[in-house]
C-alpha cells in the first residue's frame, strides 16, 4: 500500500502543478501502515470532534472524516487549502481552514457550529488533535494546544524521532520540552516511522507520538508562569550544577539558592535534566514560600 499511496501522492502533485514546499516542512505520508497506526492510536468515536493540522493532500483527512462527527482541518498553504476545499467538498463533516494554526484560538474555532449538526455546539470544547506535523512547528503547536484555555483530551501527532524521544524522556535525560509536555500530558511513543515512508523523504526518521491530556496537570502548581520560569532558569546552563544554573538564570547570589535547594531536598550538585516533575514542583513551592526571588522567575 505504500507504493499505491506514493503513486497517488505524486499523481496529485502533478495534477495540480504542486511541489512539496521545503520551507513549510511538507513531507507527505505514503505508508498505509503508519496511517493505520495513527488512526488506531487516536481511538476515534463517531461523536468525536477532531482538529487536524497540516492535512497536505488529505490522505489522513479522509480517514479521519469517515470516523468522526466533525473535522476541522487547518492548512497554511493556500494552494493546498484550495485543493482540499475542492476534493473534500463531498464530505459534509469537514471544515477546511486556510490559516496558521498558531494564530487560531482553539475555543473560538470549536465554537463554530457545524452546518447541519447544531447538537455538536455544546460538546465542541471536548476534542482531539491528530496531525502529521511539519518538524519546524512541532514545539510551538504542542505548546499552543497544551496551554490553550480548552485543551484537547488527546493528541496523536507525527513528529521527528529525536523530538519524540526527548518529549518522553525520564529523569536523567529531561529537558525543558519534556518537562513542558509532561506537565500537561502523558506522552508515549506509539511507533517509529522510517524516512522512506514519506514523499519526499525527510533526512530523519519520525515517530507517532500519543499524548493523553488529563483535566489537571501532573503536579499541583498555582502559578504556571512562575513555575516554568523557574524551570527555564534551571536549564539556562544545563551542563552546570543546579545551584549554579539557578543562580545564573534567576540572577540571584548562589548563597540564596543553596538553602532553597536544601529545603526542597535537592542536592545542589545535581543537574536540571535529573529532576522529576515532582521535584520541580517541590522546588517551586520552596521559592514561592520564601519569596524574594519568585518575581524574578
Amino acid at each position: 500500500m505504500k507504493d499505491t499511496l506514493e503513486i497517488e501522492t505524486k499523481r496529485l502533485l502533478r495534477r495540480f502543478g504542486l511541489r512539496a514546499r521545503k520551507g513549510l516542512g511538507q513531507h507527505f505520508l505514503t505508508d498505509e501502515g503508519a496511517l493505520k497506526a495513527i488512526i488506531q492510536a487516536a481511538e476515534l468515536a463517531p461523536s468525536d470532534i477532531v482538529i487536524e493540522v497540516g492535512p497536505g493532500l488529505g490522505v489522513l483527512t479522509r480517514e479521519l472524516a469517515g470516523k468522526v462527527a466533525w473535522l476541522f482541518t487547518v492548512e497554511l498553504d493556500s494552494k493546498l487549502a484550495a485543493i482540499l476545499q475542492k476534493n473534500l467538498a463531498s464530505l459534509r463533516n469537514v471544515s477546511v481552514i486556510n490559516r496558521d494554526i498558531l494564530e487560531i484560538d482553539p475555543p473560538s474555532l470549536l465554537r463554530e457550529t457545524p452546518a447541519g449538526l447544531p447538537e455538536l455546539a455544546e460538546s465542541a470544547l471536548s476534542y482531539k488533535v491528530v496531525a502529521n506535523l511539519p518538524y519546524y512547528i512541532t514545539s510551538p503547536v504542542l505548546r499552543h494546544f497544551l496551554t490553550a484555555q480548552a485543551k484537547p483530551r488527546l493528541m496523536v501527532v507525527m513528529v521527528q524521532k529525536e523530538v519524540a524521544e526527548a518529549i518522553t524522556a525520564r529523569p536523567g535525560r529531561m529537558s525543558i520540552l519534556s518537562v513542558s509536555v509532561q506537565f500537561y500530558g502523558q506522552p508515549e511513543i506509539v511507533s517509529f516511522v522510517p524516512a522512506g515512508c514519506f514523499y519526499p523523504a525527510p533526512e530523519v526518521d519520525s515517530a507517532i507520538l500519543r499524548i493523553t491530556v488529563p483535566p489537571e496537570p501532573a503536579v499541583e502548581v498555582t502559578d504556571e508562569d512562575s513555575f516554568f520560569s523557574l524551570v527555564r532558569a534551571g536549564f539556562s546552563a544545563a551542563r552546570k550544577q543546579l545551584a549554579n544554573s539557578l543562580a545564573q538564570g534567576l540572577k540571584l547570589p548562589k548563597a540564596e539558592v543553596l538553602p532553597r535547594l536544601q529545603k526542597a531536598g535537592i542536592a545542589p550538585q545535581r543537574r536540571a535534566e535529573t529532576l522529576s516533575l515532582e521535584e520541580w514542583s517541590g522546588l517551586w513551592r520552596v521559592f514561592n514560600q520564601l519569596g524574594g526571588s519568585q518575581t524574578e522567575c
